[in-house]
């Protein structure tokens, strides 16, 4: 059997970024106003569905708090997030057959590493790559030759959701490129009208279907 590496992107991928952005807001409106904590996560959920700076328009409302205090506030907290469907049986999959794990995600430190550890996978990973802790973010190529370092591996797949910055990379090194299609949920809207070296050369629309992609396609096609 040959070795494979399998590489996940995060945000929209094995999680909704959407997901993150409401557990933060939750967490923000609880901190400002206790007693009307609810009243207040939903306004800025309706703040934030029609385009407007939620946070301009809190600080508006609680002087006491600045941009920045905001800020941290949603980075730092720890999220009640869940893996998307299909996300804990195929990262269980992978292991059971003794595949490689690994993660390449944009975003802070402290911010990242608490998404993995409320959703409790963190250490399915042979190698993870914050752009923050790794001082490139994609599609640096850094962020993807890192993991050819390793020995024996006869095939590479990376599965993540944004073509703007997502494939380009992977694709020049050869590897299989994956495409979660977005269900109406992500953050970033998918462009496949840009030139085929930014497109995967695959597109599923479960986590699941990667069983069969993995399985019986190579990776250099």
């Amino acid at each position: 059997m040959k070795a494979k590496y399998i590489i996940f992107d995060l945000d929209d991928t094995l999680i909704y970024e959407i997901d993150y952005l409401r557990s933060a807001y939750k967490n923000i409106a609880e901190i400002l106003d206790k007693t009307n904590s609810e009243i207040l996560f939903q306004r800025m959920l309706m703040l934030y569905n029609t385009q407007e700076n939620v946070f301009d328009r809190l600080i508006e409302d609680y002087p006491e708090y600045s941009i920045s205090n905001l800020l941290d506030m949603y980075r730092n907290h720890f999220p009640n997030i869940r893996l998307n469907d299909g996300g804990k049986e195929i990262l269980t999959y992978c292991k059971v057959n003794n595949y490689k794990l690994g993660l390449i995600t944009d975003g802070r430190s402290i911010t990242q590493r608490n998404k993995l550890k409320a959703l409790g996978i963190e250490n399915f990973f042979d190698k993870i790559i914050i752009s923050e802790e790794f001082g490139s973010s994609k599609p640096n190529e850094r962020n993807f030759k890192d993991f050819c370092t390793t020995k024996d591996i006869d095939e590479y797949f990376y599965i993540a959701d944004n073509p703007k910055k997502d494939f380009i990379t992977p694709n020049k090194l050869d590897w299989c490129t994956i495409c979660l299609l977005d269900k109406g949920e992500n953050i970033h809207p998918q462009d496949f009208s840009l030139s085929q070296e930014y497109l995967p050369k695959f597109r599923v629309k479960e986590l699941i279907e990667l069983k069969e992609l993995i399985n019986n396609i190579n990776s250099r096609v």
